[in-house]
């Protein structure tokens, strides 16, 4: 899984949730703090946390190393469990088949806690199994409390675990003292929990993009959970699954995680959507377990079938040969999703590339040019490469973003934005594709100005198009030539979005 995780890790650019985090980590302690008091608390403190990881380095890289080592310690917790609920073959069929899924491939290079919080879910479930043994020591729950806790302060919607575990003990007919000690830990998860959500609910507007999720959402969830989304492996990765749950032991734990955080997030999400697959990616753990477990099961079906090799007939013992064959079947399967594994490391397989949006806008702006972000959150790109924006003068701007205490920055009245295009033979517009393309209208009404101003008064020369957003420049009156202004970038042809459109997402998400 480390090694995956590092294959490929410099794409070359940073999308807009990676540059949020990027530029919330970089602030100091007293402004991400201010920050979170009106947005994005519900990651606080992943921000507290990468604020001390870019202190080493503020790169591209280092944003997304602590993913890549929350992927790796995911697999190797749930090979762990895999050992612990049936045997070490299990174990490593199990770590395996984690590690080349494409989609925990595909978190473990976002700079974004998803992975992490993956890390913490599979921890807490290894704590678990323990208490089904009946070998807990005391204290043991309070490190059971303790670990959810912390992974919920990463991400609330890690509580669900808790759910998962509920349902654990339930098939595990687990003792009412056992119980006891699950409530008080679930109290101390909630004790600390509670108080984030209720903060959290009163930003909900950073969520209102989410819609109900529908039988296609849950497909895409299937696939994307399955060791590889379609073809024989999918089929292979399924029907294992199946065979998994006679599995009793492993089933106990992997099917309720696996099953019980989604599928309660999407029935609350019919009523007020809060459903997306990076939300429960931690539930991804129990696929691995009930697949390895179910390749477990056939294998023992066919020794039983078959009379064991003599042995002169090989040189390794017959336990030996079927954990070997696990291992050549997971490296074949991994040789399958190998075109996915590729894709996903191509800028162009995120939203946007906000690295290629700031190149352009350095080639082309010339110094002093105006510059609008339609809506305002889209200039996070010149604030994540301002390099490329450095010859360009905002004209929206009233105060700085960390001054403020918000992801971009306060802007200025309608009246004064008004005034100042006025007098403006061009201007460059960095801007949601969607709006520009008619498909979105701007919520705030500083925004609708820009867009009415701008396409009432102003014609579009070219235009630069990286996913969701686009960057044109309008020059005053109809256009009179299809030749590209002096120092500007020409034309470029747009980007095609990523395929995995569940996974994208508006600029400062939750």
């Amino acid at each position: 899984m480390l090694a995956i995780g590092l294959w490929g890790l410099d794409r070359g650019g940073m999308w807009g949730d990676e540059g949020v985090t990027f530029l919330v980590g970089r602030r100091t302690v007293p402004q991400i703090w201010q920050l979170l008091h009106g947005i994005d608390a519900v990651h606080g403190l992943y921000y507290f946390f990468m604020h001390v990881v870019l202190a080493v380095h503020p790169g591209e890289v280092v944003l997304r190393l602590p993913s890549v080592c929350g992927a790796a310690a995911t697999a190797a917790l749930v090979g762990a469990l895999g050992a612990r609920l049936a045997r070490p073959r299990v174990g490593l069929w199990a770590g395996l088949l984690y590690a080349i899924t494409p989609v925990a491939g595909h978190y473990a290079q976002e700079g974004r806690s998803y992975a992490i919080v993956s890390a913490g879910a599979a921890g807490a479930t290894l704590l678990l199994v323990p208490v089904l043994e009946g070998r807990a020591r005391p204290g043991w729950w309070w490190r059971y409390g303790a670990l959810v806790a912390v992974t919920g302060l990463l991400h609330e919607l890690v509580v669900l675990t808790l759910c998962a575990h509920a349902a654990t003990l339930a098939l595990a007919r687990a003792s009412r003292a056992v119980w006891l000690d699950w409530a008080r830990a679930a109290g101390l998860v909630g004790a600390v929990v509670l108080p984030l959500v209720w903060v959290s609910r009163r930003q909900s507007e950073q969520v209102s993009w989410l819609v109900r999720p529908g039988w296609d959402n849950v497909e895409a969830l299937v696939r994307d959970f399955a060791t590889g989304p379609v073809g024989p492996v999918f089929w292979v990765s399924v029907g294992l699954m199946v065979v998994g749950l006679t599995a009793r032991r492993t089933a106990a734990v992997a099917l309720p995680l696996l099953v019980l955080p989604p599928a309660i997030l999407i029935s609350v999400s019919q009523y007020r959507p809060l459903f997306h697959e990076r939300y429960v990616l931690y539930a991804l753990a129990g696929a691995p377990l009930l697949a390895a477990a179910g390749l477990d099961r056939v294998a023992g079906s066919l020794a039983r079938l078959r009379p064991r090799l003599r042995p002169r007939a090989s040189r390794l013992p017959h336990g030996s040969l079927v954990t070997l064959t696990g291992v050549l079947a997971a490296v074949v399967a991994f040789l399958q999703c190998l075109p996915l594994y590729r894709q996903d490391r191509s800028p162009a397989h995120r939203p946007e590339n906000l690295a290629a949006v700031a190149a352009v806008a350095a080639r082309g702006i010339r110094p002093g040019d105006p510059v609008l972000y339609l809506p305002s959150t889209w200039r996070l790109a010149a604030l994540t490469y301002p390099k490329g924006f450095r010859e360009a003068r905002d004209v929206a701007l009233a105060e700085s973003a960390a001054r403020s205490g918000t992801l971009s920055g306060l802007e200025t009245t309608p009246r004064e934005l008004r005034r100042t295009l006025a007098g403006l033979d061009r201007i460059w517009v960095v801007a949601d594709s969607r709006i520009l393309k008619a498909r979105r209208q701007p919520a705030n009404a500083l925004d609708r100005l820009k867009l009415a101003v701008v396409e009432e008064r102003f014609t579009a020369r070219q235009q630069f198009v990286s996913g969701r957003v686009t960057l044109r420049l309008y020059v005053r009156g109809p256009a009179v030539a299809t030749a590209s202004p002096p120092g500007a970038h020409p034309v470029t042809a747009a980007r095609p979005t990523p395929q995995r459109q569940p996974r994208q997402q508006s600029p400062a998400p939750r």
